[in-house]
């Protein structure tokens, strides 16, 4: 067995890592058969290296094992004993245990996990499953959710002016989009558009608040807030300008306000994964803050300052666990996680520990992105649970809470109770193709995907691939960075060439390859050189150089995905690299301080993660790859604020949409 492990380590398909781990298994092995506990432990560790929690022995299949030509996989498979005999080899074995004593690997029966894997899982499931358990309500949060809440016409209004197509059937669909109205038979429609068509100002709308009352519609973002108002464990998602933003801002004034009520203080922390969502974070809070309208008081104990998990939790050096933890919790009420798609499954565990008792923890994010880099869905896997809609408890309570009805389904999970997904996206209407190709995508379907592209939206263009469009897109980005360079020549300030730099981004679905991040960036460098644009030669460092930090830096105070610009200090002209920071100011870093980082013309859709831009153009290679999946697809597509452009095969998009990505892990099932 341990010359078969060698062999596929020599081929590339097993790490040295998954070779030693099983190697030692083998050695320690006193009581099961060792061919087999080394096989499954170089499996266990090979998988969890693409991301997946644990195996499940009853799925795995001859035909998948390794996914190997079968000369490999018929040689490993004769080593060992049948498969009906596996579970009970693994049941007996010395180097495996239920999870409860300090044993290698971990059997629960069905999955097998690398102990501490194991012990990350039963960890997050046990915190969410007590902290997801309705918690007592203040009725007076009903009326506060009603002003924050409150129906504004002025997107209704907008959209009646530029209706392409303004006849009574048009106005009523964008009066039901625009007010959430899911139950429209019973309204007077006539009088409705009596009042649509006489309105020649936002205010004139007003007198549907009585031909629509609440109790035909449903606001998601109200609702939202709501299912967070009766858990201390909650998870808000939505796609790209559905909300989430300014729906926790209004769920921590609704918080604030009864903490002042009963006379409280209330101590609140924003944090994400990385500096580049913590700044992104910050900006958006402190701009909803400022956009709502909330009393002073309530203003001021709303904090517009994010941090990274990282540096809230206390990075010690070189060790993996942090200065806060279960022994030494955070001081903090409530917690806010933005961009929780990218929290894998240590650093969740972790984190939870870090929590006290009695806060209240709210995940935002996007269930259809990308899952974290390193191991676990934790986001996807919670997210499973709502299909299974809201009890009849938790449904009654929101309908108090909100005074909508919301249907009841039958069940009595505390999970799917604690769940809420934004249905509309503010940003992306029906004229907007970025918006319908992101649905379209994630809908799996290649036909939808095509007829978005047949609709002629002016937002969304494709490029087949061809030795032309990959010139013209070589060509884009180079103009598609004068700005920034611009702003670098004449001396603006740092944060104004930062900003200028965010309109455009190049997106890479892997590293190598002409459509890869490494020789894009080096094909823009030398067209910018070509256009003057940038200095000529071979100095690694120029002003207007864009770079990004690829790995943490506490001392520093960087972060891996950190995004940074090469200019003039405006004081010594000495040549510094300007980052934005998560609180919103510029920082200045000699590039010999800098932590380990690389060039960024163009970045891969994974590092994109947490960041927005103007204008995204996306480069899919030419030929299929297994990374090709929905989740980066759509990922790569919802990055595009106003503007995408997509260098493509039809062939390779097509597949790619088709095929969603699985992690196999069992939190989901000890949620249950």
């Amino acid at each position: 067995m341990l010359k078969q492990l060698q062999h596929l380590m020599a081929h590339g398909v097993l790490r040295p890592l998954d070779l030693q781990f099983a190697k030692f298994l083998g050695q320690q092995e006193k009581n099961s058969d060792k061919n087999l506990i080394m096989l499954l432990a170089a499996m266990t560790s090979h998988e969890l290296g693409k991301g997946h929690v644990c195996i499940d022995i009853e799925q795995v299949e001859q035909g998948d094992l390794f996914t190997l030509p079968a000369k490999y996989r018929d040689a490993l498979l004769a080593l060992v004993p049948e498969k009906n005999q596996w579970i009970s080899e693994l049941s007996a074995a010395s180097t495996i245990s239920n999870g409860t004593e300090a044993t290698p690997l971990a059997f629960d029966g069905t999955r097998l996990y690398l102990q501490r894997y194991w012990s990350f899982e039963q960890r997050v499931a046990n915190r969410i499953t007590k902290a997801a358990q309705s918690v007592a309500v203040n009725a007076q949060l009903s009326n506060t959710l009603d002003e924050l809440f409150a129906r504004q016409y002025h997107f209704l209004f907008s959209g009646l002016k530029k209706l392409e197509n303004n006849n009574q059937v048009s106005r009523q669909q964008l009066v039901c989009d625009m007010l959430d109205v899911v139950g429209s038979s019973e309204l007077d429609w006539q009088a409705i558009d009596a009042v649509l068509l006489a309105a020649t100002k936002s205010s004139e709308l007003e007198p549907l608040d009585n031909l629509i009352p609440t109790k035909h519609c449903v606001n998601w973002q109200k609702v939202a807030a709501a299912v967070a108002l009766t858990r201390r464990f909650s998870v808000i998602s939505g796609g790209p300008g559905t909300g989430k933003t300014t729906t926790v801002t209004k769920l921590l004034a609704s918080l604030v306000t009864q903490a002042q009520q009963d006379n409280k203080s209330i101590a609140i922390k924003l944090v994400a994964p990385t500096g580049k969502a913590a700044a992104r974070l910050t900006e958006s809070i402190g701009q909803a803050v400022q956009s709502i309208g909330l009393a002073p008081e309530v203003k001021e104990a709303i904090p517009t300052d994010a941090s990274t998990l990282h540096r809230l939790l206390g990075y010690i050096p070189n060790q993996v666990d942090f200065r806060h933890n279960k022994s030494n919790p955070l001081h903090l009420d409530v917690l806010v996680v933005d961009e929780a798609s990218m929290v894998d499954l240590p650093m969740m565990a972790r984190l939870l520990d870090a929590v006290p008792e009695h806060a209240r923890v709210i995940l935002l994010g996007d269930k259809d992105q990308l899952a974290s880099v390193e191991a676990g869905a934790v986001l996807g896997d919670i997210c499973q649970f709502t299909k299974m809609g809201y009890s009849q408890n938790q449904a009654q309570q929101l309908s108090q809470l909100t005074g909508y009805a919301l249907p009841v389904q039958s069940h009595n999970n505390a999970v799917a109770d604690s769940l809420c997904m934004l249905q509309k996206s503010y940003r992306f209407d029906a004229r907007s193709g970025i918006g319908q190709l992101a649905k379209a995508i994630n809908d799996g379907s290649k036909f939808k995907v095509e007829a978005v592209w047949a609709k002629g939206f002016s937002d969304i263009r494709f490029h087949d691939l061809s030795n032309d469009s990959y010139n013209a897109m070589i060509t884009m980005m180079v103009n598609g960075y004068r700005s920034y360079l611009g702003h670098i020549h004449a001396g603006d300030k740092p944060e104004v060439a930062l900003k200028a730099f965010s309109h455009i981004q190049l997106l890479c679905a892997m590293r190598e390859g002409d459509f890869g991040v490494v020789g894009l960036n080096q094909r823009i460098e030398k067209g910018l050189r070509k256009s003057d644009l940038i200095p000529h030669g071979d100095e690694v460092w120029y002003s207007g150089r864009p770079v990004m930090v690829t790995q943490n830096d506490y001392g520093v105070g960087l972060y891996n995905g950190d995004i940074g610009i090469a200019m003039p200090d405006p004081v010594d002209q000495r040549l510094r690299v300007y980052f934005d920071m998560p609180d919103g100011s510029i920082r200045g870093v000699l590039p010999s301080q800098l932590p380990e980082h690389e060039t960024v013309y163009a970045m891969t859709i994974h590092k994109s993660q947490g960041s927005e831009f103007e204008h995204t153009v996306l480069a899919l290679p030419a030929e299929f790859s297994p990374i090709l999946t929905r989740e980066l697809i759509y990922t790569g597509v919802t990055r595009a604020k106003k503007k995408l452009d997509l260098f493509a095969t039809e062939k390779v998009v097509a597949r790619g949409v088709m095929i969603k990505t699985q992690r196999n892990s069992g939190l989901a099932a000890l949620m249950s």
